[in-house]
């Protein structure tokens, strides 16, 4: 398209690997035989794919929940809202069709680069961040998404090594809108703008889609601003572990933070895995907007931010903060606070806790002291790979 401003992505590769169990967790069923030497992880690079084709699933079943889900507590939100109703995009590599945590919730958008649907996930992390938003438990007393029963829309933008442009997210995005997406969870940052992106999403604010975005490359402690999370109206989210903060100078806009290092999910074939990065820090918050939107449907973009900052676990330092932003997000608190009197379902108000919740400080502190033995096996980097899919995009158009 004329006017378009084509930009390569730099995103080396993913690796993958089945998780270790969680410190102080309980006897965990059967996994792969044990051996003297941890099994090597999966380098996910284009080169990978080309020589060994997509990744293999993981073999460790999903048995444990995993921190994260322990400091966000999404349980005590469910008996007000589930996440029913709400469509959340999640746009980046595809997901994988066949995953059991999102049977009959799973919906199969366009592939924007390469042909078939999205439906299909080489690099795993699609799959990995879905699962986060909305996986459901099948059973094993694994990990559960944060919105159990809100509607999955898969949208996949990258290539079969994860690489993307500004124009194929922008693409993404405008898709994901025109399939009914109230929260769009961008899982594939770029390092520059285009104007195809910005209208992207202008066009997702105009039709009351929230975007949510990592402010930063996962794998990337430091980081120039990225985008789309640098545009105004898009919800910025960094990283959260244990310990606190993950981010170390991130010049770009923080809002929000989650839970994002060692976190573990579900992945493509149904094992269990771990990740890192804003990525999986973007989905927890997508998954605590559909708890929202379920329970107040009427809410606008701007509104839905405004609750799930104003309930944040907000941190002791002036707000913004520069590496959380308004805080660290909590589920519970922005489905339970208290909506003014006669307020209506567009109307955020001013929210009150209802009721005292758990020391949030305990939690964490306890939660950091397990949290060393988390092993991060699964990280995407900002920088290695090139891929210029826009050029090969306009030569398919024009054959």
């Amino acid at each position: 398209m004329t006017g378009r401003r084509r930009a390569g992505l730099a995103l080396a590769a993913v690796l993958l690997a089945p998780a270790a169990p969680a410190a102080g967790a309980s006897t965990p069923a059967p996994g792969p035989p044990a051996t003297a030497d941890p099994p090597p992880l999966l380098a996910q690079t284009r080169q990978d794919v080309q020589r060994n084709g997509c990744l293999k699933p993981s073999e460790r079943p999903a048995d444990t929940a995993g921190w994260a889900q322990a400091a966000l507590r999404p349980e005590d939100a469910w008996p007000l809202s589930r996440g029913a109703g709400v469509t959340v995009a999640v746009v980046g590599s595809g997901v994988d069709a066949a995953l059991p945590a999102l049977a009959g919730r799973l919906q199969l958008g366009p592939r924007v680069h390469g042909t078939g649907d999205a439906g299909r996930d080489c690099v795993g992390y699609g799959t990995f961040a879905a699962a986060l938003v909305a996986g459901r438990r099948t059973g094993d007393g694994g990990p559960s998404g944060l919105a159990p029963e809100a509607r999955v829309l898969a949208v996949a933008v990258t290539d079969d090594a994860g690489a993307t442009t500004p124009d194929l997210l922008g693409d993404g995005i405008r898709a994901a809108v025109d399939k009914g997406a109230r929260v769009i969870a961008v899982e594939v940052p770029v390092p520059g703008p285009s104007d195809a992106l910005g209208e992207a999403v202008a066009y997702a604010a105009a039709h009351g889609a929230l975007i949510v975005a990592p402010a930063a490359p996962d794998g990337r402690s430091t980081s120039p601003p990225v985008f789309p999370a640098s545009y105004p109206g898009v919800l910025a989210v960094a990283s959260t572990g244990p310990n606190g903060p993950s981010g170390g100078g991130l010049d770009g806009r923080v809002d929000l933070a989650a839970p994002g290092e060692g976190v573990t999910g579900t992945g493509p074939g149904g094992g269990l895995y771990t990740a890192s990065g804003p990525g999986c820090a973007t989905a927890h918050v997508a998954g605590a907007a559909a708890l929202v939107l379920a329970l107040r449907p009427g809410l606008t973009p701007e509104q839905l931010t405004r609750r799930l900052e104003t309930t944040a676990y907000h941190p002791g330092t002036r707000l913004p903060d520069a590496a959380v932003g308004f805080g660290v997000v909590d589920p519970v608190a922005a489905v339970t606070a208290s909506w003014p009197a006669g307020a209506r379902a567009a109307d955020p108000g001013t929210p009150v806790p209802v009721a005292p919740g758990p020391d949030r400080s305990k939690a964490w502190r306890a939660l950091a002291v397990a949290g060393g033995s988390v092993g991060v096996v699964l990280l995407t980097a900002f920088g290695g790979l090139t891929v210029r899919l826009g050029r090969r995009r306009a030569g398919r158009a024009a054959g």
